[in-house]
């Protein structure tokens, strides 16, 4: 376990812009030293503001993207192409416009796919996938990601683990199927806190005056059950990139003055 790194930027865009940068020097540091590089992309605003943001910088063509493996944390069980679906927002914002290897990446199933409206068998299907592209080096079911992307609801829910449900309470399975969600849809796919603990590093992003409360109770010693961002954290590292209206109910010791 990781103790939490903080970062806190003046606004949502500059957040977005300097998470982006840090991506793309992250990505390339892991290609260089071990030939490629493995990230989990997030949803919502914060996490499609990265994907733009990283769309349209300077540097992001340092990436090798034919050597880059993309997952998803989460998604909503819809039919593909749903525009609601994360994978559909990640390919608008920025997948569609950089040449990435299609074998390496790993959308998770669509409601209309082979396994229908079984949400179960579904997440079942990715944990194998997932387990399939895992190497002895990285001793468990998943492979060790070099980053995983999360979005902190103002519930303090990640990916689609919500406060007190079924699945942010599994300590087995890697993937479970998620019914009954609190937001729409209620149906989705998410990997669990074993598999976001597999990664390097695991950042969580937030901006924004409704997430304020949220990062607050997470920070605060908070439990994994009642407040889901409190249990993601990764082996080597665990930060949470803000925006200083996110930031605003921490005391102002936890977080250094506004970097950028």
């Amino acid at each position: 376990m990781s103790a939490a790194q903080l970062v806190v930027h003046r606004d949502k865009e500059l957040m977005a812009q300097a998470a982006a940068a840090r991506l793309i020097t992250k990505v390339v540091d892991a290609q260089a030293a071990r030939g490629s590089a493995s990230v989990v992309l997030t949803g919502g605003r914060n996490g499609n503001g990265l994907l733009a943001a990283l769309s349209s910088a300077p540097a992001r063509d340092a990436i090798d993207w034919s050597r880059l493996d993309l997952w998803w944390g989460d998604e909503r069980f819809l039919p593909e192409g749903d525009p609601e679906r994360n994978v559909t927002q990640a390919r608008a914002a920025l997948l569609d416009s950089v040449p990435l290897d299609p074998a390496r990446v790993h959308p998770m199933p669509a409601s209309d796919g082979s396994y229908g409206s079984d949400a179960d068998a579904a997440a079942a299907a990715y944990a194998a996938e997932l387990a399939a592209a895992a190497g002895p080096e990285d001793h468990g079911p998943v492979p060790t990601f070099d980053v995983m992307l999360l979005g902190v609801g103002p519930d303090t829910h990640v990916a689609s683990l919500f406060p007190e449900f079924p699945a942010v309470r599994e300590t087995e399975r890697t993937v479970v199927g998620v019914h009954g969600a609190p937001k729409p849809p209620p149906t989705r796919v998410t990997m669990t806190l074993p598999a976001i603990r597999a990664a390097r590093e695991v950042w969580l992003l937030a901006a924004g005056e409704d997430k304020a409360k949220a990062v607050q109770i997470a920070l605060s010693g908070a439990g994994e059950i009642q407040a889901p961002a409190a249990g993601a954290y990764g082996r080597a590292r665990t930060l949470w990139l803000l925006d200083s209206a996110a930031a605003s109910q921490l005391p102002r010791e936890l977080y250094p003055p506004a970097s950028a």
